[in-house]
């Protein structure tokens, strides 16, 4: 009975499959991906660190920790590296770059291999002078094999082009492009001076009995307390399993959001549907159907759409799927090859028959109550103002059905009931206004107002109106994809950086106290300004309120992380504030600080709140082994996104003046030409400073946010066409509806125009205050996600809503007017043949 009725519907239940295939194929797609990703992680995970097990550390082993080192190498074979950010200079091209140098010694990689073109050039370079360099790099200053790149005071010979290195993405590898060289020069290079940031790693090929993982647990007590850290292939897989993981919930969160717009579109399709199919459910009812029988035929009609839907939307995500690999290689350690996920699909398959039949109970509800009379008397309006217990226990379980989802996609409880409560909240809001603009246009009706307008306005209160269908349904819509829009704008401008005209754009680092004057002298000669020069001088925190590590570490309600000593710290001193930094609490003075009393410290607020400090507590802190006490007396706020040197903590003069410090200086150049012959004479010059170009940094960073920006975008494609098609279903709500009053208004003689105007008016209304809202809401859940959940400021960008609004509601007239062209074309008679 099911299958026959749809015969000559068939035509119609296909915006019913619409709503949610996509929003399916989006999350069948994110979830098959997943699955393949994993299924790369596990078999390549060895490849990644190109070890069994990988120790290092971010300052020069002292004598304890080369203890540790050397305990482990009897263990199996062990690989040294050095790796630093330096200048390298191109000799063929006269052109200079900021690379990270890589001093590698031994027989790196154990496992996998560092892909270079010749092959052979990842082995033969270790042997000499030569060097291999990122290609990428190479061809962006045209440099070939056997060219020369002068590395600090050393010159090599290009020995290979450099592809792949075992664990990195090209997303790095464009940020931070590497140059292999031979450890054994690297002290001829003279690039590790008094200060440098230089990281040390150490590479084991660990002997069979050996288990990396019980090994580095059973060390990681020690590692903790000499500032150093270690991986293995769990480590790696479990780190990496997390980070992806986590990207992939975000993805799915989209994919879930394209899946609620199709939700509200299936309630819409059915709603529409049954309301065409009273008379014949009246005619059934006369010939004996009871109102269960009748509920449970066009319940396995919306099962069947239902399976349809799960079935197309798993074939589209297993297609879609195919393409993600490509579209995320950039953010990939390894290659992942596409496979069809059964499980996925599966999922999708069966996602569509619930959420189908879930969101259809509320219309399906009301078959049961039709009467026979129906067939006698054409109206419908007693079916809307029925009370039926069961629509609560409905609602229950499409509560419940949106917790437990969102918490599958999101990964908590608290993340899930407030995203369902933001949901639910949008509803009641988009549902309060609706009943709010009915009362007040029949309230406040204006009598003295043209015919067209009276109409229109009076369509928003009448029986059987669609306000709050409408109001809801494209409320809710337009607020879903303008938080999506709003989240995505405020995550990618978080790379951007602040500044004015004057902000610097070239930094030089690494400059030595004898180097200090003489850097100064060559600026100036290139007619540049020194718009920065600070000393940077390292320490670590030692105690804490008289806490220390060990005190820490036992007691845990202290929530310090241990982190905070075991690290190293790049500080500065000056008795006075930057433009970037503004007081909190306390004073910054000059001449503050009195000999034989503990160095009074200024500390950046997020992290006197990491180390739960405030005005008034005291610290040590460790500088190249001598111990100061000093005392908080200033809190400030720093803006980090303005180009320029900021630091957590801030000594005053006459303490560091003689520790061990290098120099930053911070210059702006009028020209890339400019700035390319000063980066070449500071290389030629000194050897071991750094020159940063901000520019080229701005462009990397631009072409990275542009790849995330265009995954998002791509996904939000999902949302954007459901939102579109619940759109034309929502406003097709009101056609069974309104097609009988216009007929009416023909035959009392109104004109084609009247009858536009007034659908006019009533689809304009509700599509500039349900729009409207909708952009509110979706201004709001950007705001909590942004603070409470991504914990970062909200960069409020508000023309994404405004072209948001403004397609929305012309959608909504563009649908209202198309749905009445048929109207007009109908002779009036053919109402009066219905009625009769």
């Amino acid at each position: 009975m099911a299958w026959r009725d749809t015969r000559r519907s068939r035509g119609r239940l296909v915006l019913f499959l619409s709503s949610i295939v996509l929003g399916i194929a989006a999350l069948v797609a994110i979830n098959s991906f997943r699955d393949s990703l994993q299924l790369a992680i596990d078999e390549k995970a060895r490849t990644l660190i190109g070890a069994d097990l990988v120790m290092g550390m971010n300052k020069e082993p002292d004598s304890l920790s080369m203890a540790i080192i050397d305990s482990v190498s009897t263990l199996g074979k062990r690989s040294n590296e050095n790796r630093m950010m330096s200048m390298v200079y191109f000799v063929k091209s006269n052109e200079t770059r900021l690379v990270q140098v890589r001093a590698l010694e031994g027989e790196f990689p154990y496992f996998g291999a560092i892909e270079t073109k010749p092959e052979e050039a990842s082995r033969s370079f270790r042997e000499d002078r030569r060097a291999l360099v990122d290609h990428n790099l190479m061809l962006q200053y045209e440099a070939q094999v056997g060219d020369s790149i002068r590395v600090g005071a050393v010159t090599f010979a290009i020995e290979g082009a450099l592809h792949r290195i075992p664990g990195q993405t090209a997303m790095t590898a464009a940020v931070a492009p590497v140059v292999y060289i031979p450890r054994q020069y690297l002290p001829e290079t003279g690039l590790i001076q008094r200060g440098s940031r230089v990281s040390y790693y150490y590479y084991y090929d660990l002997n069979e009995a050996v288990q990396p993982d019980t090994l580095g647990k059973r060390l990681d007590p020690r590692f903790e307390e000499y500032g150093m850290f270690y991986d293995t292939v769990e480590t790696r897989k479990a780190s990496m399993g997390r980070s992806y993981d986590e990207l992939a919930r975000f993805l799915a969160l989209v994919g879930f959001v394209a899946l609620l717009l199709g939700c509200v579109g299936v309630a819409s399709a059915v709603h529409v549907y049954m309301r065409d199919k009273l008379a014949t459910i009246g005619i059934l009812r006369c010939l004996g159907m009871s109102g269960k029988q009748a509920f449970l035929v066009y319940l396995f009609q919306v099962m069947g759409m239902g399976l349809l839907g799960g079935l197309g939307g798993a074939a589209l995500g297993s297609v879609v799927q195919l393409v993600l690999p490509e579209l995320f290689k950039t953010f990939l350690p390894v290659t992942v090859d596409a496979y069809f996920s059964p499980a996925a699909a599966t999922q999708g398959i069966l996602l569509g028959v619930v959420v189908s039949v879930l969101f259809a109970l509320l219309p399906l509800l009301s078959i049961r109550q039709v009467s026979p009379l129906i067939t006698l008397r054409a109206t419908v309006e007693h079916l809307t103002n029925q009370k039926d217990p069961l629509r609560w226990a409905v609602y229950g379980l499409l509560l419940g059905f949106i917790v437990v989802f969102s918490r599958w996609q999101l990964g908590t409880w608290w993340q899930a009931l407030y995203f369902t409560g933001g949901v639910i909240a949008a509803f009641l809001v988009l549902a309060l206004l609706a009943k709010s603009l009915s009362w007040t246009v029949k309230r406040f009706f204006p009598t003295h107002w043209g015919y067209v307008w009276r109409q229109g306005l009076a369509n928003l209160y009448r029986p059987n109106n669609q306000t709050l269908l409408l109001m809801v349904s494209i409320g809710l819509g337009t607020a879903l994809i303008g938080t999506l829009f709003m989240v995505q704008r405020t995550l990618l401008s978080e790379v951007s950086l602040s500044g004015t005209e004057n902000q610097p754009n070239l930094v030089l680092f690494d400059i030595q106290n004898s180097q200090r004057d003489q850097v100064a002298d060559l600026t100036k000669e290139e007619g540049l300004p020194i718009l920065y020069f600070d000393p940077i001088v390292t320490v670590r925190l030692e105690q804490i309120n008289n806490l220390t590590l060990a005190d820490v570490r036992k007691d845990t309600t202290l929530e310090i992380r241990p982190r905070n000593f075991t690290r190293e710290y790049r500080v500065t001193y000056r008795d006075y504030l930057s433009d970037s930094e503004k007081t909190e609490a306390g004073e910054w003075v000059e001449g503050q600080y009195k000999t034989g009393k503990r160095v009074p410290v200024s500390l950046e607020e997020g992290y006197a709140e990491r180390i739960k400090v405030k005005v008034g507590d005291s610290l040590v802190y460790n500088v190249q082994g001598a111990t100061i006490p000093a005392r908080v007396v200033h809190l400030r706020r720093v803006d980090w996104n303005r180009v320029q040197t900021n630091f957590q903590v801030l000594f005053p003069k006459g303490v560091l003046e003689e520790a061990p410090q290098f120099h930053v200086l911070m210059t702006r150049s009028d020209n890339e030409q400019q700035a390319a012959q000063f980066q070449r004479r500071v290389v030629e010059a000194f050897p071991n400073v750094s020159a940063i170009g901000l520019d080229l940094i701005l462009r990397t960073l631009e072409e990275v946010v542009s790849q995330i920006s265009f995954v998002i975008q791509f996904m939000a494609l999902f949302s954007i066409f459901t939102g579109l098609l619940v759109l034309v279903g929502s406003v097709n709500v009101s056609k069974f509806q309104r097609v009988q009053e216009s007929v009416l208004l023909r035959t009392l003689g109104a004109n084609k125009k009247q009858i536009l105007g007034i659908t006019l008016m009533e689809y304009a209304m509700l599509g500039i205050l349900a729009a409207a809202v909708g952009c509110v809401i979706a201004f709001g859940a950007a705001w909590a996600l942004a603070v409470f959940s991504f914990e970062m400021e909200f960069v409020p960008v508000l023309w994404p809503l405004l072209v948001i609004f403004v397609v929305v509601t012309l959608l909504t007239v563009a649908v209202g007017l198309l749905n009445s062209r048929g109207v007009l074309n109908r002779p009036p008679l053919e109402v009066l043949r219905r009625e009769a």
